[in-house]
């Protein structure tokens, strides 16, 4: 599935169009490639501030966006790299809790992908090592490192000593890259570890803990498991609604406390849960050209697990008339049927700029309706109204709205 970014900037996309032209479209696994670019950008991953590493299939980003929050009250200036970005390609690097200005932004992807000559790096590796040399020029008392795909293989996974690495939910995702085992899954997600380094991981099926428990051993890590070394502490009260982002927030201060690398107390930690922003996870869109003055929402769930978590949310807040769009290599059946008992209609919708289920095809094999855009979409609906299935297509809702993540 190839990634696509666009930037209104005329230097930033130039050099996207150069990375379109020069690297492979799709999702590439291995570190091959990023090891070498990033030798010839002198290793900048080794000069980073105490890194903290997460992955999981579901609640990585959430558990990141909790971690900056939480050590930026504690007055701690944190680098943060994330995946994808909803409307600008600069919310994937943040360089001291500032995102990446344009100009900034041009000088290190043309850096990079000058340094990339015959290596063929995908997207993500150019964009992870532009992110390491961003870290490396500018202080920070942390960083925050979320994985793209996977763990043990990922661009990410050059950081030889993070402070804390974190596993948050598991579940099936990415099957053509990662397989169909939750415990193969479980143990690329586990390759994260490092030798001597916390390895704090959310409680899992059975296959994959024990998965989670072999991978920690044979690299050495020091396993913290909740249900068997930690408990959730439903005192730790994010603003983020549900209860996965409890379980969360509850991760991100696991790995806080298991380190000692950068300090921070309890008060600090609720005081910036209290606050964290992470746009499209149940989301409300601010008045303005799509919404109309109605009330509606946006989730990113695009996966089985994501929408059961969107789901129990719903149970608590009511139904709502329900947008969904999917990216073709997702399971649009299993997430419909997980959201349409919470809906009080269906409209399906394309996912501009990218393979998607064919809405009309949706709206046959499922009920309710097909429409050609958003605003198509959301036109006839009262509130209260969900966008949800695809990152991209939330992202899509943002930027119609006129609303931009900062």
């Amino acid at each position: 599935m190839a990634d696509f970014a666009r930037s209104e900037h005329p230097a930033v996309q130039a050099q996207l169009d150069r990375l379109a032209l020069l690297s492979p479209a799709g999702d590439r696994l291995g570190l091959e490639r990023i090891t070498e670019l990033l030798d010839r950008l002198g290793r900048p991953q080794d000069a980073l501030p105490p890194a903290f590493h997460v992955a999981g299939t579901n609640g990585k980003g959430s558990t990141c966006a909790f971690l900056r929050s939480a050590l930026e009250a504690a007055g701690h200036s944190v680098h943060v790299f994330t995946s994808p970005h909803l409307v600008r390609f600069n919310e994937r690097i943040r360089i001291a809790g500032r995102l990446v200005e344009d100009e900034p932004l041009a000088a290190l992807l043309e850096e990079v992908i000058d340094a990339d000559a015959g290596i063929d790096s995908s997207f993500f590796e150019v964009t992870a090592a532009a992110a390491f040399l961003a870290f490396a020029r500018n202080p920070a008392d942390a960083a925050v490192i979320e994985v793209g795909l996977g763990g043990r293989l990922d661009a990410t996974n050059v950081i030889a000593a993070p402070a804390a690495c974190g596993i948050a939910a598991i579940g099936l995702d990415h099957e053509q890259f990662l397989g169909s085992s939750l415990a193969g899954i479980a143990a690329e997600k586990a390759g994260i570890a490092k030798p001597g380094r916390p390895l704090v991981a959310l409680a899992q099926s059975a296959e994959a803990e024990t998965a989670l428990i072999a991978a920690a051993a044979e690299r050495g890590a020091i396993l913290q498991l909740e249900g068997r070394d930690w408990s959730i502490d439903h005192s730790i009260v994010p603003v983020l609604p549900g209860a996965h982002q409890v379980r969360n927030a509850n991760l991100a201060w696991q790995m806080l406390s298991s380190q000692q690398s950068v300090t921070i107390g309890r008060p600090q930690f609720d005081a910036g849960i209290a606050g964290t922003q992470w746009p499209a996870r149940f989301q409300r869109l601010a008045d303005g050209p799509l919404t109309q003055g109605v009330a509606t929402w946006i989730d990113g769930a695009h996966n089985p697990d994501a929408a059961a978590a969107l789901g129990d949310l719903l149970a608590t807040r009511g139904k709502m008339h329900i947008v969904l769009g999917f990216l073709a290599n997702k399971d649009a059946a299993s997430i419909v049927d997980l959201l349409a008992r919470h809906a009080l209609s269906l409209t399906f919708v394309p996912v501009g700029g990218h393979e998607h289920h064919d809405p009309a095809a949706l709206a046959a094999r499922f009920g309710g309706r097909a429409a050609a855009t958003l605003a198509e979409a959301l036109g006839p609906l009262p509130a209260p109204r969900l966008i949800a299935g695809s990152l991209y297509l939330a992202g899509a809702a943002l930027a119609a709205n006129g609303e931009q993540p900062d």
